[in-house]
């Protein structure tokens, strides 16, 4: 097991290194930069003493030069005009249109998109898995088209729409709040039991609304691969030898129905965190979305590259997750391939 766990490692660490290039390249594609058009528009202005200040800043985080220099200068990899300094070393970069470092701009926005899309992912499972197995052990009943018409109306409805509809009622009927991830009074404080309180139920309607459409699809791909198995000899021959009914069917049909819905968590995680940009805008949360949607208008090219490249980890890290639930649940993933 350990063996396995540093293969997926290092192979996590070679995906992260080229998904940095290509991410560096492709905000890199579109011409010019921020501080160029800021160039071009104080140029038209007449403003030399901005122009002097933007021409230093362009020197002073390397944007004159070649293109494979910054990136490595970004990465930390080669010095910069103050020696080693790029993510390698814990520094995330400038944003220009903000005027201060990637880490004071993002702030609490991190782990708030992480408890977000957490809160999300576990709304996914907790909810999918009951509900997949009901449908699948009951197809062809009334509970099975209940589901199958929830999952669909869950598909079919777009989350913003969803979004509004929730806040509405939530507040009217349930005294939700509205909007962002905790009060006023909280923002910027030290964390506290009332502050957590508070976040929790901020949490409610972006936990429901952008794990919507993630639990729909769960049910389904959950549904058809337990029918699957469930139509296999071995549980004819459980079922024959007087196997329970519960037992019959958690023991080793769902083991094995599992092995493609826990696959699926690496690939959750970068759709949760893309899906929920608009969710983000219309509940005015404070996660990556918007302001990887601001500074990608502006070409804010670190704070993009950076919020860009942490997507990229939590992919990655969900991919590791996934890999390592998969190999605890089956175990011929982990020992495949030994004795060849």
């Amino acid at each position: 097991m350990i063996r396995y766990l540093a293969n997926r490692i290092v192979t996590m660490l070679i995906t992260l290194t080229v998904v940095s290039a290509l991410v560096f390249y492709i905000i890199n594609l579109p011409p010019g930069d921020f501080l160029s058009n800021q160039i071009a528009e104080l140029q038209a202005q007449g403003e030399a003493a901005s122009v002097a200040k933007a021409e230093f800043l362009r020197a002073q985080y390397s944007l004159d030069e070649p293109l494979w220099k910054q990136y490595l200068i970004w990465l930390g990899a080669v010095p910069g005009p103050d020696g080693y300094s790029g993510l390698l070393q814990g520094d995330w970069g400038w944003s220009f249109e903000f005027d201060q470092p990637v880490s004071e701009v993002l702030g609490e926005t991190l782990w708030l998109t992480v408890l977000v899309n957490l809160a999300a992912m576990l709304f996914i499972y907790a909810v999918s898995l009951p509900l997949g197995t009901l449908a699948a052990v009951r197809a062809g009943g009334i509970t099975d088209y209940v589901v199958a018409f929830v999952g669909y109306l869950g598909l079919a409805t777009p989350n913003f729409l969803l979004a509004l509809i929730l806040l509405y009622y939530g507040q009217r009927y349930l005294g939700l709040p509205i909007g962002g991830l905790m009060d006023e009074q909280f923002e910027g404080a030290p964390f506290s039991w009332e502050k957590f309180k508070s976040i929790l139920a901020h949490l409610i309607v972006p936990t429901i609304v952008i794990g919507t459409a993630g639990t729909a699809s769960m049910i389904r791909r959950l549904r058809a691969n337990l029918l699957d198995e469930l139509g296999k000899p071995y549980v004819t021959t459980a079922k024959a030898k007087g196997v329970g009914p519960v037992k019959r069917v958690v023991k080793y049909p769902l083991r094995a129905a599992l092995n493609p819905f826990v696959a699926d968590i690496g690939n959750l995680l970068p759709s949760l965190v893309s899906g929920s940009v608009l969710v983000s805008v219309v509940l005015s949360l404070p996660t990556l979305g918007p302001a990887l949607l601001a500074a990608l208008r502006s070409q804010d090219h670190y704070l993009a590259g950076f919020i860009l490249l942490f997507v990229s980890v939590l992919t990655l890290a969900g991919m590791l997750i996934s890999d390592i639930l998969l190999a605890i649940l089956d175990p011929r993933i982990r020992f495949g391939g030994r004795g060849r």
